[in-house]
């Protein structure tokens, strides 16, 4: 996870900067799919089909989603095998956003992977940091992943929580901001 090709914008990118307009035809093409995916009935594989050209690379064997579906860039999503995306998730992904496999993603569920300068001088610049979802993840409803976070595998995120830094393995996450509620403990958890 993590070493597939994306489109990159850099640190410090002005919203109006000549990658985002030279990139903006690539906007345009999500937004299309997306409304091509949101307004009308598709069987799974159609979804499917849909999500691979709006990521343009091959999506995992067992990938399943209950649209609508939200993205403003596309190409920087990778999705594993045996994903589950629920309705209305909204995927900010110019950062980068990885899926492990067997992983379950709620209702309303928002991965942001932008942030933009504060300081006046800066102009409101964007920074961009990826987020990765490492395997078998479980992420509650409504949650929000911020830029930068790595949630390894097994963790649990709790419906509305707001996640600002890595989550450890085999743990369960709520609050905002998130914080370790328990750890999860199994036999998958002392291999």
């Amino acid at each position: 996870m993590g070493t597939e090709k994306m489109i990159y914008f850099g640190e410090g990118t002005d919203a109006d900067s000549d990658r985002l307009m030279a990139d903006g035809e690539l906007f345009q093409e999500a937004i299309k799919i997306t409304m091509e995916i949101n307004c009308q009935y598709h069987k799974p594989d159609e979804l499917k089909a849909l999500m691979e050209r709006l990521t343009g690379r091959h999506i995992g064997g067992g990938f399943r989603m209950f649209p609508p579906f939200y993205t403003d860039f596309g190409k920087n999503i990778v999705i594993g095998n045996d994903v589950f995306i629920n309705s209305g998730c909204h995927f900010q992904d110019q950062g980068g956003i990885w899926i492990g496999d067997g992983a379950l993603i709620g209702h309303n569920v928002t991965l942001a992977t932008i942030n933009h300068d504060l300081e006046p001088e800066n102009s409101r610049k964007n920074h961009y940091a990826p987020i990765k979802i490492r395997e078998h993840v479980w992420i509650g409803s409504n949650a929000v992943i911020l830029p930068g976070v790595t949630v390894g595998e097994w963790a649990v995120i709790g419906a509305g929580a707001i996640v600002t830094k890595d989550v450890e393995p085999y743990t369960v996450v709520g609050g905002v901001p998130a914080k370790i509620i328990r750890r999860v403990e199994g036999e998958q958890c002392e291999k």
